[in-house]
């Protein structure tokens, strides 16, 4: 594989780890084992039965604990953290099937472009999930743990069946969030300003 579609491999997967942690690297999993893909020796263990199984069990708790309003919200706390290191363990897995490349910027792409690109979709979700809590008491929850879901099962699909138009929606995806993200850090500076004033 070469390092383009390797690349457009590991931002489509570490998109998908903004919307579920556990559900991209077994769609990685599964496509290994299933000879899709070939990894590098040093990740072979990710193609095993056994990694297959374990990351299974993961995805399942992790897909139905959102669909309960107030543990989902919890979650979303955890996974600010979580989600940047399972989008540089995606890269750094795709990435190490285009062979030996420079190391620097081998670590380089796996932070910023692996990292970065699932902290926004991460960002982004937790956005939407505190706005939908709000408004709907919290009842809004499920419906939107369903839908990142879904986006997370079919952006890992389209990584590993046509990374190049995975790479295209992450793009899309990535200036979607980033204007919702800023438009929510306006909305709470100008919520402090009239609370100031009101003070």
């Amino acid at each position: 594989m070469n390092i383009i579609a390797a690349l457009c491999l590991g931002i489509g997967l570490s998109a998908a780890c903004g919307f579920r942690v556990f559900i991209p690297p077994l769609a990685l999993s599964m496509a290994a084992h299933g000879g899709m893909l070939t990894l590098s020796s040093e990740w072979q263990w990710l193609a095993t039965q056994n990694a297959i199984t374990i990351l299974s069990v993961a995805a399942t708790v992790e897909v139905f604990a959102y669909f309960i309003p107030w543990v989902s919200n919890s979650l979303d706390s955890i996974e600010i953290a979580v989600a940047p290191i399972a989008g540089m363990f995606m890269t750094a897995s795709t990435l190490s099937m285009a062979g030996d490349f420079d190391p620097t910027l081998w670590w380089i792409l796996t932070v910023i472009v692996g990292g970065a690109t699932a902290e926004t979709v991460e960002l982004t979700t937790s956005v939407t999930r505190l706005a939908a809590s709000v408004s709907t008491a919290g009842m809004g929850s499920p419906i939107i743990g369903f839908v990142e879901a879904i986006s997370s099962i079919v952006i890992s699909i389209l990584a590993i069946t046509l990374p190049i138009l995975s790479t295209l929606l992450v793009i899309f995806l990535l200036i979607y969030g980033i204007r919702r993200i800023l438009k929510f850090i306006a909305k709470r500076k100008r919520r402090r300003k009239m609370r100031d004033v009101v003070d």
